[in-house]
């Protein structure tokens, strides 16, 4: 599976992934021209666009997307919010059922986030056999998965860099609050990843990192020790 690192931090969010038959965005937090800039203005060779959530940095360019063609997949409560729910090119998708598009089969599950419906995603493509898991700005996540081949996971903060940070007056207490109740830690990434069926997992993408909570080759080099596998900070 090929996968495009379009733009990933809390400015925005976008990823293009494809498995030689179908080509998928997961979210669309950038504007359209930075989309398709990304994509060499090829846009009409995108099958659909995921989207986990209403927040702008994962959703800014729908509508425009739209316009240009490239259906919309997300929950009911994500594209009511975001005033697109009755949009031809809007579809709906629940909890715990898959839905086909193209070669790829995406199972929706819920996580956990101050958002009206927010999802994660187990990608299988039909082609390759690999199975994707992509999740972002969520806290933590309840399911396991089995025979994960590529994890694209949120690692927003260190517990112990975001405590540091409020000591020394750099962040309020109430921002760490929002983050921690909202982001999921390196702590929390690390835990869920031993509990996972990773006997399968080839590469880990390490999404939506904080500028001034995180630290890239600390986490880069705990998910190495702990998997094994190559690692990719987006």
């Amino acid at each position: 599976m090929d996968i495009l690192v379009i733009a990933s931090s809390s400015r925005g969010n976008a990823y293009r992934i494809n498995d030689g038959q179908t080509s998928l965005l997961l979210e669309c937090g950038v504007p359209v021209r930075e989309i398709q800039k990304a994509l060499q203005f090829q846009l009409h060779k995108i099958d659909g666009c995921l989207i986990t959530h209403e927040h702008l940095d994962h959703s800014k360019a729908a509508k425009d997307l739209m316009k240009k063609g490239v259906d919309i997949y997300s929950s009911k409560g994500t594209l009511e919010i975001l005033g697109l729910s009755q949009q031809h090119r809007a579809n709906i998708l629940y909890i715990g059922v898959t839905k086909r598009i193209g070669t790829f089969n995406i199972l929706p599950f819920n996580v956990q986030h101050d958002a009206a419906e927010p999802l994660g995603f187990l990608i299988e493509s039909t082609v390759t056999g690999e199975r994707l898991l992509f999740f972002t700005d969520t806290y933590y996540l309840k399911y396991t998965f089995d025979r994960l081949s590529i994890i694209m996971g949120e690692c927003n903060y260190s517990t112990e860099i975001i405590n540091e940070n409020v000591n020394n007056g750099s962040i309020p207490e109430a921002h760490k609050n929002r983050v921690i109740r909202s982001h999921m830690s390196i702590e929390t990434l690390l835990e869920f990843i031993k509990a996972n069926d990773t006997s399968q997992l080839k590469k880990i993408y390490l999404l939506h990192m904080s500028d001034g909570n995180s630290n890239e080759d600390e986490f880069k080099r705990r998910v190495q020790e702990v998997t094994g596998v190559e690692v990719e900070v987006c």
